[in-house]
């Protein structure tokens, strides 16, 4: 008769993976839309497309659309890319001159 012996593994020194320096990602700088001054659209019109796309009172969208006659260009709103995409494609939709950048 053979008698087969098995034998239980030992216990092997685990050594757990040394923790990885956790990375913390840089904040997104955040983007930003800017709506240009264009000879076509009338200065109510841009108004009212501030008012209807993005919400905001008659006083605040009155006072965007002066930036955009008077200085060019006004900051329309702020946040990610993905999100400054779609009111610039959304300011396109209306007839606005509009382009994204990143903050600074």
């Amino acid at each position: 008769m053979v008698r087969v012996m098995s034998v239980a593994p030992t216990e092997i020194e685990r050594t757990e993976p040394a923790e990885a320096p956790v990375e913390v990602p840089a904040p997104d700088v955040p983007w930003i839309t800017l709506v240009h001054n264009d000879p076509v659209n009338l200065m109510s019109y841009v108004t009212y497309v501030f008012q209807t796309y993005f919400g905001y009172p008659k006083d605040k969208a009155e006072k965007l659309m002066l930036d955009v006659h008077h200085k060019g260009r006004a900051v329309v709103s702020s946040g990610s890319r993905e999100e400054m995409e779609r009111d610039v494609q959304a300011m396109h939709g209306y007839g606005l001159w509009a382009t994204l950048q990143q903050d600074r």
